[in-house]
């Protein structure tokens, strides 16, 4: 299995943070933000890996990441996303990396500590996302289940008003090489981008799509309050204490 990062876009929300570098190479406590995903990956067996960045801070990443190896990447690309087309869209560029393999995604800006190790292991064809219960569930895609079968997915729902489960889809996914014969057939959406539940509801069509809960800490980092957050999770994990400042500023 190969793996990718999806590290584009101009993180508009989090101006002026990202007027200077990329987001995903914020800090998140004593490391920039992609390293955490790297680490997602390298930990489940996944070494070759295409970071898909854009915008004008792209050049950064080699940087800061070289060639990947002090981070356990065996094989290290990159690939330019020229226009803010959507997660599908950044996907599509990377047909040529996964020559036909099944393929790890995780969005750049998502970090875990939870061991996807076993699910990539016993992951052969179709999809699988992984779900995460979450306060605000109306800020991602939101898996419907079936009424008469609570483990069976019928649809994905893209940032519901009214979401029908606690659980959001998080920005990690596993797809077989048909990924790409997807990608070609979903239209641009309302906001004019290829949007990967589109992508997921396809497999949810073709009865292909299958689910994991993450076990542990996630969190995106999209925004100030979810940063935030995150900075302070795995502040408190790395020292493994809750010093005396994290308890009087963070409760």
């Amino acid at each position: 299995m190969k793996g990718i990062i999806l590290a584009g876009g101009l993180g508009s929300r989090l101006y002026p943070l990202t007027y200077a570098t990329n987001k995903h190479l914020l800090p998140v406590y004593d490391k920039p933000m992609v390293f955490y995903p790297i680490a997602t990956l390298v930990d489940a067996g996944v070494t070759e890996v295409l970071i898909v960045t854009g915008g004008p801070h792209a050049g950064d990443f080699m940087r800061v990441l070289r060639n990947g190896k002090e981070l356990g990447i065996t094989h290290l690309e990159y690939a330019f996303q020229e226009s803010e087309g959507g997660i599908a869209d950044a996907l599509r560029l990377c047909e040529d990396f996964a020559d036909g393999d099944n393929i790890a995604v995780i969005l750049g800006d998502n970090t875990t500590d939870a061991s996807i190790g076993s699910v990539v292991a016993r992951f052969e064809r179709g999809a699988m996302v992984f779900l995460r219960q979450v306060p605000d569930p109306e800020r991602f895609g939101v898996p419907v289940f079936a009424p008469d079968d609570a483990t069976r997915i019928v649809a994905i729902e893209e940032k519901p008003a009214q979401p029908k489960s606690p659980y959001a889809v998080t920005g990690l996914y596993l797809y077989d090489h048909t990924v790409f014969d997807i990608i070609r057939t979903i239209k641009p959406s309302g906001r004019g981008e290829l949007e990967i539940t589109d992508v997921n509801n396809a497999y949810v069509s073709r009865g292909a799509l299958q689910w994991a809960l993450l076990d542990g800490f996630w969190s995106d980092a999209g925004t100030f309050e979810s940063l935030f957050r995150t900075n302070v999770y795995w502040a408190r994990k790395t020292t493994g204490q809750r010093c005396e400042n994290f308890d009087a500023y963070f409760g």
